[in-house]
């Protein structure tokens, strides 16, 4: 059907709904104090016949401002937003409600995550406060136009079963030199809105980026952000229309090593109208903040921009027609989070800030907005040298082997070895390793850990791969693997140690929290959590303590 023009949509204005009373209670802690104590896939695709947007009222337009935002560049430009979703910042100038809600294991509790003030960044103490000595998990990610588009986690779909949230604490990072976090999407976690407002369908022209990361990514389906199926499952081409980041290069070839801003319009990611990329240029996007756009007429034309959200123009990585069989498109309406639009949920990724809008944004307003996002000045959260080589969440270490016989070993995480048999991604084993100064820069990276608040305990501790965020040390059948955490509680356990004074006196022992009889050992150069005397060849009982008893040293690779 013929394009429609979208209504003019502003900030979300209902105050009673937006704000939470709690969180105005809550005092704001220094972020370098509440770090120590919070610590811190193949089908794409679904469609109903009956859609899912409905007609929106033209609200008023957003007040002037002397600061002009994403979400007030696009609507002074005529393609307003329709959705706006952050775990960082407001979108709007004048928005001064929540950014996401986030539950508390220890009692099911909630709070919603506001901003400092208007129009500024993440209030992240509110949330520290409210999660420390737990875990807390997001649960909803509000939508600060007056759509009220606001993301869920999303239910089964064709491919996956039922999502789950992502940990709130999982990707500390800094933004208008405020601490905020992001959301660190492993595996097994998505978000969706199958009954949106505003959101184009049936070929309506549409634009939309998202602020992600290319250190976070892998070559499962599908890290999405955008439009989808109702359904969610594959109702055929063009029933989606999604921004993916990634390296899954689905038409071959692709140049360079990735990841690649690409179209997810369903049964394919598209570099180009051939499929494939046309663009040898186009090599990919490893920075660690990334700005990933997408424009589609709904008629004809497509355009893929991307660009480093640190600084710098975005690039057009690809404008021209839509590929044949696209043309026109089909959406749907439906919005989905960090999973395909059949809810192939086995991608990773990371996602700050993204928005979605009516009608073919022009390439000077997506640079607007792109200067505003380099305003912002993303950044990791870098751990503090003060803290190196010490049991304090935040901290970098490396875990140095004792036992007899091996000097100069340490714990690390080797390679792609080690498929512990979910058949989808190959994680890598845990393996104890001798390095020195002189030994590759990777494996120094390898055998180095970010100290993180216990999944399943405060008062004890999770190791994140510094060369592999987003992996966390755990044991599968008592074997330890480098894997991703996908927040469910009855995993916890795995990915959680206890450090106790050392068997063998001196340094630590670690004991598994779900199995305290077991201690991490190194056992003939591979890792286990192993119990003295027990049923298994590593659980011998000669050695036993020497082989369980770590020291605790400044990263290899800071």
């Amino acid at each position: 059907m013929a394009a429609q023009l979208r209504p003019l949509t502003g900030p979300a204005s209902d105050g009673k709904r937006r704000k939470d009373a709690k969180s105005r209670l809550l005092a704001i802690f220094s972020w370098v104090l509440m770090s120590f104590v919070a610590g811190s896939a193949i089908s794409c695709g679904g469609n109903s016949s009956s859609g899912s947007t409905t007609v929106t009222p033209t609200p008023t337009p957003p007040a002037v401002s002397n600061t002009s935002l994403p979400c007030d560049t696009l609507f002074g430009a005529g393609t307003p937003c329709v959705a706006a979703h952050s775990t960082t910042r407001a979108l709007f100038a004048t928005y001064n409600g929540p950014l996401y809600e986030v539950q508390r294991a220890s009692d099911g509790a909630t709070l919603n995550i506001g901003l400092l003030k208007a129009g500024d960044y993440a209030n992240a103490a509110a949330q520290d406060t409210f999660c420390a000595g737990t875990y807390c998990t997001v649960l909803k990610i509000y939508d600060q136009t007056s759509n009220h588009n606001d993301l869920t986690i999303g239910p089964a779909g064709g491919a996956d079963p039922a999502d789950v949230g992502v940990p709130a604490n999982g990707l500390p990072a800094v933004a208008g030199g405020h601490p905020v976090y992001g959301l660190s999407f492993t595996g097994g976690q998505g978000y969706r809105n199958t009954k949106t407002t505003g959101v184009a369908t049936n070929g309506e022209p549409e634009s939309m980026y998202m602020v992600t990361s290319g250190t976070n990514v892998n070559n499962a389906c599908c890290f999405d952000y955008g439009n989808a199926e109702v359904s969610a499952t594959d109702t055929g081409n063009g029933h989606m229309d999604a921004l993916n980041f990634g390296v899954e290069c689905w038409f071959l070839p692709c140049a360079g090593a990735g990841p690649w801003v690409q179209a997810d319009m369903e049964n394919g990611l598209f570099a180009s109208d051939f499929g494939y990329n046309t663009n040898p240029n186009n090599t990919g996007w490893p920075q660690p903040f990334v700005s990933a756009w997408l424009k589609n007429d709904g008629q004809t034309q497509l355009a893929l921009l991307g660009g480093n959200a640190q600084s710098g123009a975005l690039t057009a990585e690809y404008e021209g027609a839509l590929p044949a069989g696209y043309s026109p498109m089909n959406q749907e309406g439906s919005i989905v989070l960090g999973i395909g639009g059949d809810n192939s949920n086995n991608s990773i990724g990371n996602f700050f800030e993204g928005v979605m809008t009516g009608g073919f944004a022009t390439d000077t307003t997506l640079n607007a907005v792109q200067s505003n996002i380099v305003s912002v000045g993303y950044d990791v959260v870098t751990p503090s040298s003060a803290t190196a080589g010490t049991l304090v969440a935040g901290a970098e270490i490396s875990i140095q082997v004792t036992s007899a016989g091996f000097t100069n070993y340490y714990l690390r995480r080797e390679g792609g070895n080690g498929n512990y048999g979910n058949g989808a991604v190959d994680y890598g084993a845990i393996i104890a390793s001798q390095l020195t100064s002189s030994s590759a820069t990777s494996d120094l990276a390898d055998a180095t850990w970010v100290v993180r608040t216990g999944f399943a305990d405060p008062t004890c501790f999770s190791f994140e791969s510094r060369n592999h965020p987003g992996q966390f040390m755990r044991h599968y059948n008592f074997v330890l693997y480098s894997q991703p955490w996908i927040g469910t509680a009855t995993s916890a356990g795995d990915f959680t140690f206890c450090p106790v004074a050392g068997n063998a006196g001196g340094g630590y022992s670690f004991q598994s929290k779900n199995y305290p009889t077991k201690y991490i050992r190194q056992y003939n150069g591979s890792a286990f959590v192993a119990a003295d005397g027990g049923s298994n060849a590593w659980d011998a009982t000669a050695n036993f303590n020497q082989d369980t008893t770590f020291l605790v040293v400044k990263p290899l690779q800071p």
